[in-house]
């Protein structure tokens, strides 16, 4: 005779339950190659160390270029003497022209002029020196050179010029207005040097550098006699103070 088993009651040990019947999680798996951390610690103390040094460094160079840092040369004029100045009116017979023949200035002057480096730490070096005087912006003199200037950190150094002699030809408007300002007995001039300036501050050599210096001057001519350039006294007294420009 066959055996009946009934099912075992509920809350059993061998009871089965809905949650019971839910299908297994996949475990995921994780695979361990070393301590992450640990490997990249060289490359950020690498990179620190470097950070440092350039910060160092930027720092190192800045402070050099202040302390050795040249500043630009100043310059001013401190006397002028006026050997000639009159207005040469061309000649339309010998040279051919008929009378709106450009006019000619013949001037000379002496220029006093002190030139400062005022760099504590840097010598500066002057070449190709050249120096003219011009008037309402054109030229009445030809360019005069001079010799080359070494000059040391902090001082100043006095040049006087002989600038001129020769005739300049000018336009007819500036010869007649500078004969008009010479009857009054004042001129505004303008002295202007040209050449290039190089700066050594101890072992730093900089490359040579163009410069553009000018000086605006007022001066008070006199003469004896009538006339443009009838027997001029040579000191001119300047009036006002000079103001001076550097362009480099």
């Amino acid at each position: 005779m066959a055996e009946h088993h009934l099912p075992p009651e509920s809350g059993g040990k061998g009871s089965v339950h809905a949650g019971d019947l839910k299908p297994a999680r996949r475990r995921g798996y994780s695979y361990y190659y070393g301590d992450g951390a640990g490997s990249s610690e060289p490359l950020r103390t690498v990179c620190f160390v470097v950070l440092v040094i350039l910060l160092l460094a930027g720092i190192t160079a800045l402070v050099l270029y202040l302390v050795y840092r040249p500043a630009s040369p100043a310059f001013a004029v401190t006397s002028v003497a006026v050997y000639s100045l009159s207005s040469v009116a061309a000649n339309s017979s010998s040279a051919g022209a008929g009378a709106g023949a450009p006019n000619a200035v013949a001037a000379s002057f002496q220029c006093a002029l002190v030139i400062r480096n005022p760099s504590g730490r840097a010598s500066a070096r002057y070449d190709r020196l050249t120096a003219y005087v011009a008037y309402r912006g054109e030229a009445i003199t030809a360019p005069a050179e001079m010799p080359p200037l070494v000059q040391d950190p902090d001082s100043a150094v006095v040049v006087a010029p002989v600038i001129g002699g020769a005739p300049v030809p000018v336009s007819p408007d500036t010869a007649a207005a500078l004969a008009n300002e010479v009857s009054y007995g004042v001129v505004s001039l303008r002295v202007v040097l040209l050449g290039r300036v190089r700066f050594v501050s101890g072992p730093f050599h900089r490359g040579w550098r163009s410069m553009y210096a000018r000086c605006d001057l007022l001066v008070g001519v006199r003469s004896k006699g009538p006339g443009v350039g009838a027997d001029r006294v040579p000191e001119a007294p300047l009036l006002g103070n000079p103001s001076c420009d550097v362009d480099m």
